[in-house]
């Protein structure tokens, strides 16, 4: 739950919050008898929480096999993200981390905390693999081995270009997207969307990672991690680290923007991917990653904190958009808000401002087109309705209690 101050400042987040802690409960007693999903669903609720969320909402049968896919994922980032493995200890498990997952005796321990407890049970995620339906064992088996080569390339690569950088994100994140799709359309849920679109989706939510975690990867300990592509940054710095010290603050934010530009150009891709699904569970279990996403771009845009600090959207505004994420008439409310809003704030000397503004003009126009924004309801855009009902309530209680305590006296 968020913080008393938190909620003092956004009493309009108080329902939207309760219900989130309501379906988190929810959703954490919802754990399978099987030993083995057991363990998976438990991990999940450990590794990812925001995503335990909504992967709940899915139906029984896909919810096990994206489940089990996003930990084997899960398990192949942990490897490749543990600096302190030897390199050519680290390749040859990544290369074939699709072949140990049809091995319930494999494990490796790495990583940290609840990511080691995973690496060490990693038994229990590959007996749930091998429960699984073929077609889904085969959709998940593809992408951990595209995966896996692609990380590998990129652990003897830095990334140089733009170029690189799509197709690094394409590796760790665009096929998640292609992977999903996959499992949608083994579930006899959806069609088969576009490998473009699919890739639009995940590029989106780990171009937004990594500008977010800009910080977190620069100070990682004992090697630094950078994947912003030097083809950007090396218009604004030396070296990637030197944009965190203050004295290069401009350039910092400068180049801030050019990355988050750069992650706008998937935004109308995303809706275009989104518009098509058919079944609520898919696709509020893909929407709401999106406009958070999106929402994090928009308060990271021209915003020198990135550099200093943790910058994320607050938890109640968090749980009203998975409170209020419901139809493409949500995610349109949203991606115009968001959209508009980030516009709002781009310097007029900023180098990247036209292209910024025209990616921005490109969202605006496809929410447009939909012909559904008559029915926004300014979900992402703050506004301060409900604070005075909110604190009518506080003085109303007071007030009780004021009477209750004067009547014992």
């Amino acid at each position: 739950m968020s913080s008393i101050g938190a909620i003092l400042k956004h009493p309009e987040d108080l329902l939207a919050l309760l219900k989130m802690k309501f379906a988190a409960t929810h959703a954490s007693k919802q754990i399978p008898s099987d030993p083995d999903l057991a363990f998976c669903y438990t991990m999940l609720h450990k590794v990812s929480r925001s995503f335990a969320f909504v992967i709940q909402q899915l139906g029984v049968e896909l919810r096990n096999a994206v489940c089990v896919f996003y930990l084997v994922l899960r398990g192949l980032d942990t490897v490749e993200d543990d600096m302190s493995i030897p390199v050519d200890t680290k390749l040859p498990i990544l290369t074939n981390f699709h072949q140990h997952i049809y091995d319930p005796s494999w494990h490796f321990s790495c990583g940290v905390n609840d990511y080691k407890e995973l690496m060490d049970q990693f038994h229990h995620v590959s007996a749930a693999f091998l429960a699984l339906g073929k077609r889904y064992q085969e959709a998940i088996e593809e992408i951990t081995r595209r995966m896996g080569a692609g990380m590998a390339k990129f652990i003897c690569q830095e990334v140089e270009t733009v170029e690189d950088y799509d197709e690094y994100c394409h590796y760790v994140a665009g096929l998640v997207g292609l992977g999903l799709s996959r499992l949608f359309h083994a579930a006899s849920l959806e069609d088969l969307s576009p490998d473009s679109l699919s890739n639009s989706m995940g590029l989106f939510l780990q171009k937004t990672n990594i500008i977010r975690d800009y910080l977190e990867d620069i100070n990682e300990i004992p090697k630094s991690r950078m994947f912003w592509p030097r083809e950007i940054w090396d218009k604004y710095a030396i070296n990637l680290e030197d944009l965190k010290e203050e004295e290069r603050s401009k350039e910092a934010v400068q180049c801030l923007n050019e990355m988050i530009t750069n992650a706008l150009r998937h935004a109308t891709d995303c809706l275009k991917y989104m518009a098509a699904l058919r079944d609520p569970a898919i696709f509020r279990f893909c929407a709401i990653p999106q406009i958070m996403a999106l929402g994090t771009l928009e308060i990271c845009y021209n915003n020198v904190e990135v550099f200093r600090g943790v910058v994320k959207i607050r938890r109640g505004l968090t749980a009203k958009i998975m409170d209020r994420t419901n139809g493409m008439a949500d995610v349109y409310e949203a991606f115009f808000d968001y959209s508009g809003k980030l516009a709002s704030k781009v310097p007029k000397d900023d180098p990247n401002a036209d292209v910024t503004l025209k990616y921005v003009d490109d969202i605006q126009r496809s929410c447009i087109a939909s012909g559904l924004l008559s029915k926004r309801r300014s979900l992402t855009i703050d506004s301060k309705k409900g604070h005075e009902v909110f604190l009518a309530i506080c003085v109303l209680l007071l007030a009780v209690l004021l009477a209750i305590l004067t009547f014992k006296l």
